[in-house]
């Protein structure tokens, strides 16, 4: 099965429309709260984004990934797979809040910003009312764009047409963030009622079914936490053990960081839907050299661009005041390379059924994380976050390039490949 350059293009635009506006408003957000507000401010921001993106995975649970690979593979049975899922995930967008209520309460904050905290992450679990998962699973990227350019532009524009004063612009936060996930919800909902109704075929409900059991679904639930464990459990360890102006200058070396990965992520989730498609024979074809050492070389040369321009990007978008984020940025750009590699493998591996071998490898990256950070973050800060970073990036590819070798999933065809990827990074 190939997949069309040109349709591959298509979906990257449609997608790319909202990633483009969600990224920009992000970038003009944090940079207005840097710039007016200062960097504690920014830290506790960043900080309750964190919280708010811990809550999504929670609230899915699995259900994001694999409710899109049914999609795509029954799409006669949309209706009931829609079903199925958004009645767990209300269900448990209910259990998430007194977790973040916990963490709020813990947070290593004044008291007005604990509030703030828990506001503007609660808020969040309205996640739990978006269909976008379906227009993923269904190939509709454009209402997946859309979907994801709600809350960060309606953040903006709370903040920049009510130009709060500094003792309630956290407060004018927490009311965009709440219009855009209603928003959010709001346009997949209006996309999902004009799509036509499909029979169900006899054999659908019951495959359906068993997908959707907990012991199935949780294994990608569990998975994708300890994803994003690996990925930015920085944050909200800082948030305990620091103080704000560490978790503001970690928080503004990251958001540059993430515009780059940001944009990568939109190949990847493009991708996802084709991958679910492929047979072993073509799986094999994913995971040649020709297309994995490109992704490593090109993420290589970025980090080296990156870690060049940190001072001109950070006193441009955030001031001079976030000049101590240098350091924290040159750490950090050289996990982009590693990114590229992890993303493109972890997205292929869960869209082809390997949930189990993907859990393992997560839960190793995130565990080296959690420790790492343990040891680190009390002497070190910000510091001690961004090593962190680099080092379980490593680990954790390690970890799915031994996966890829055994897998029967990929077949004995694809073990030379990915022989090749691990000696690429011996």
């Amino acid at each position: 099965m190939k997949i069309p350059f040109r349709g591959l293009l298509k979906n990257i635009l449609h997608l790319g429309s909202g990633e483009l506006v969600s990224r920009l408003s992000n970038i003009a957000t944090v940079v207005l709260l840097g710039r007016r507000f200062g960097v504690a401010i920014l830290g506790v921001y960043a900080l309750g984004q964190t919280v708010t993106q811990y809550a999504q995975p929670l609230i899915d649970f699995g259900l994001r990934h694999v409710g899109a690979r049914l999609l795509a593979m029954y799409p006669q049975a949309a209706r009931d797979v829609v079903e199925r899922v958004q009645r767990r995930r209300l269900g448990m967008a209910v259990l998430v809040l007194p977790l973040i209520l916990v963490y709020s309460l813990c947070a290593n904050l004044p008291v007005e910003m604990k509030l703030f905290l828990f506001a503007f992450s609660a808020v969040g679990v309205l996640y739990a009312i978006s269909l976008d998962w379906a227009a993923w699973g269904r190939g509709q990227l454009q209402i997946v764009g859309l979907a994801k350019s709600a809350v960060p532009l309606s953040i903006l524009a709370f903040l920049a047409i009510g130009r709060p004063p500094a003792d309630r612009v956290l407060w004018y936060a927490v009311a965009g963030n709440a219009f855009g996930f209603l928003l959010q919800g709001a346009v997949s909902w209006a996309w999902w009622n004009r799509q036509p109704a499909r029979l169900v075929q006899a054999a659908t409900p019951t495959e359906v079914h068993e997908s959707l059991a907990w012991r199935r679904t949780s294994i990608m639930g569990i998975a994708w936490l300890c994803n994003l464990a690996f990925n930015n459990i920085d944050m909200l360890m800082l948030g305990l053990m620091s103080n704000p102006e560490q978790v503001g200058l970690y928080g503004a070396a990251y958001r540059v960081l993430n515009q780059v990965l940001a944009t990568y992520y939109l190949l990847t989730q493009v991708l996802y839907p084709q991958f679910a498609r492929h047979d072993i024979k073509h799986r094999a074809r994913m995971l040649r050299a020709r297309i994995l050492l490109p992704l490593l070389g090109t993420g290589i040369l970025i980090a080296a661009a990156v870690s060049l321009s940190r001072r001109i990007v950070l006193t441009t978008v955030f001031g001079h005041q976030f000049l101590a984020a240098g350091p924290l940025l040159i750490l950090l750009a050289w996990s982009i390379p590693l990114d590229f590699m992890t993303s493109y493998l972890s997205n292929a591996f869960i869209a082809w059924g390997m949930e189990k071998k993907i859990l393992l490898c997560t839960g190793i990256g995130a565990a080296s994380n959690v420790v790492l950070n343990l040891a680190l973050i009390p002497t070190q800060g910000a510091r001690g976050a961004a090593v962190n970073t680099l080092l379980s990036y490593a680990i954790f590819l390690i970890a799915l390039c031994l996966v890829g070798r055994t897998a029967k999933e990929l077949g004995p065809r694809t073990r030379p490949e990915t022989d090749a990827v691990i000696a690429a990074h011996a």
